[in-house]
């Protein structure tokens, strides 16, 4: 068997296999060729020529309703594919799976004048459940993406009850290169729906126990998905390592300085990647929890939503579950519940013990981590609640905060962060802190031009005159546009915004002014809301986080 030198088709091919796709109806053209002459060289797939697109697709729905199974229709580029729309809608309502293939020129080929081509990505849409478009790969993330969109689109052929889907596959000349000798070794992400999520649950549950390295993470979810969780998160924190950030879980109070333990174990991060990971919720704030997690290549990967969605974070995602956060909590805690904590566990929990004591004793010069840190340790007492804005703030309160945390990644966007907290503050008793930059608070300012503002809303205001975490991009402050271009460096304040807002506005530009607008921004009843605008000095506050972070390890070293 030789197979198409075409590294998206051996991808595609590759993948039809593992999803046990056994039937596969092909129409003629050259441009799908290297497609039909791969569906052929599979001894699992057997191929049926049909000349008449229209009566291929429905030849296809046909072997679909007598199997029960997935079936493929295979044409070429142009108005083939249009042809396919009358069974591809008939099979949408009947809720059969046909996996539509297309061929397709490169895109900068399209609406050239060139035979055969058209717009095709989405020419299906309206009757399909999911339509992909393949790259031809030229690196590993290519690869990765490629394989990634063939996973996506078998996932939704099956999930639920089931129906159509497209895969388009541009495909450059030369075409007809079958000098590959075998298939690649492709990743196929297992689908376990909402008919058997209870089964699929139990069963990744149990192979989670035998785990030797095993790692639960909570992203990004509302605080009331967890609100029945504290019993099962105990149990679990104590088997297992847990990694949450306060957006995603508030049961456990400490903040657990992830990037601080990431920066420890980088020189023997090796020693500390897990072997099978549970992600549940949306998204994490540190990239570098993403990066490391990413090389945990061999691991099983197991992508929990109510969705069933795949969102393959760390690029190596094995498993989608379309199970509830509490559902998948209980299943796995009562798994392990009883049981000592995994070497592994005990592991990173000398790293975080170091971590935790570092970050509550080191004590930053006068720039906006103290701010933040001072803000967090002055509220213990208070009914509160917590808005951080995107970029520096919400970093700089993942260090401190030990309770949940609002914020807007959904997008990460600057936009829309104080407004967000004012709709927060309209409609609750308690007192809501914002804690905000300058970039994002003066882009929002029309969030204070409103007749709703309410009392309890308080805003720490970190204005270092420019777009500080610009300034931790690598080789960014190399470039002659850092300062003016990309960090948007400014001199404006707040100050008068206040006044003609009516919010009570304070300055701090020292250390003794901070301590003394943290206590007037922290007191419970006032008949206005109140602002503090902290004034620092932007690569003070980066020599201070670079301190907070590797300052310990230089002295070791």
């Amino acid at each position: 068997m030789m197979y198409s030198n075409k590294e998206n088709v051996n991808i595609l091919t590759a993948l039809m296999v593992k999803w046990g796709v056994r039937h596969a109806v092909v129409c003629p053209g050259s441009r799908n060729a290297p497609i039909v002459h791969n569906l052929n060289e599979c001894p699992d797939i057997q191929c049926y020529p049909v000349t008449d697109e229209r009566s291929a697709a429905f030849f296809a729905l046909g072997v679909s309703q007598a199997e029960d199974e997935p079936v493929i229709v295979c044409v070429t580029s142009g108005t083939a594919l249009l042809n396919v729309a009358p069974a591809v809608a008939e099979a949408f309502y009947q809720h059969r799976r046909l996996i539509v293939i297309s061929a397709d020129r490169p895109a900068a080929l399209i609406d050239q004048l060139q035979g055969q081509t058209m717009p095709q990505p989405g020419a299906l849409t309206t009757f399909v459940r999911k339509a992909v478009d393949l790259p031809e790969p030229h690196d590993d993330t290519e690869h990765w993406y490629c394989n990634r969109l063939v996973n996506e689109a078998m996932i939704e052929s099956v999930r639920g009850d089931g129906g159509p889907v497209h895969i388009n596959v541009p495909i450059s000349e030369p075409l007809f290169d079958f000098s590959v000798p075998s298939l690649p070794e492709e990743r196929m992400v297992s689908f376990h729906g909402n008919e058997s999520n209870l089964e699929g649950l139990t069963a990744i549950a149990d192979d989670f126990k035998k785990a030797k390295r095993p790692m639960i993470l909570i992203g990004q979810t509302k605080p009331e998905n967890l609100v029945e969780c504290d019993d099962d998160l105990m149990a679990l924190d104590e088997y297992a390592v847990l990694f949450d950030e306060k957006l995603g879980n508030d049961m456990i109070s400490e903040p657990q300085c992830i990037d601080e333990m990431l920066i420890a174990i980088e020189e023997e991060e090796e020693d500390y990647l897990p072997d099978f990971i549970v992600y549940l919720g949306g998204t994490f704030v540190s990239r570098r929890l993403k990066e490391f997690l990413r090389k945990a290549k061999g691991a099983r990967v197991v992508i929990v939503n109510g969705d069933g969605v795949l969102r393959d974070v760390f690029m190596n995602a094995t498993d989608v579950l379309q199970a509830s956060i509490p559902d998948t909590l209980a299943t796995l805690a009562n798994t392990v519940r009883d049981k000592k904590a995994t070497p592994y566990r005990r592991k990173w929990e000398t790293v975080a013990h170091a971590c935790y004591d570092r970050a509550f004793t080191y004590e930053p010069a006068y720039s906006q981590m103290l701010a933040v840190q001072e803000l967090c340790f002055s509220v213990s007492e208070l009914n509160c609640e917590f808005h951080y804005a995107n970029s520096s703030a919400v970093r700089l309160g993942l260090h401190y905060s030990d309770q949940y945390m609002y914020v807007n990644r959904g997008m990460n966007g600057i936009e829309g962060c104080l407004s967000t907290a004012v709709g927060f503050a309209c409609v609750i008793d308690a007192v809501v802190f914002c804690v905000i930059g300058d970039l994002s608070f003066f882009y929002d300012q029309n969030a204070l031009w409103n007749n709703n503002l309410t009392s309890n809303l308080r805003i720490l205001l970190l204005n270092n005159g420019c777009g500080g975490i610009f300034r931790s991009l690598p080789g960014l402050k190399e470039s002659a546009a850092c300062e003016n271009l990309v960090a948007a460096s400014h001199e404006t304040t707040a100050e008068g915004i206040c006044m003609e807002n009516g919010v009570k506005y304070i300055a701090a530009h020292n250390e003794a002014e901070l301590h003394e607008g943290i206590m007037q921004l922290v007191v419970a009843d006032s008949l206005q809301p109140i602002l503090l605008e902290v004034f620092t000095d932007a690569k003070e506050d980066d020599r201070v986080v670079q301190d907070y972070f590797y300052g310990e390890k230089k002295q070791m070293n």
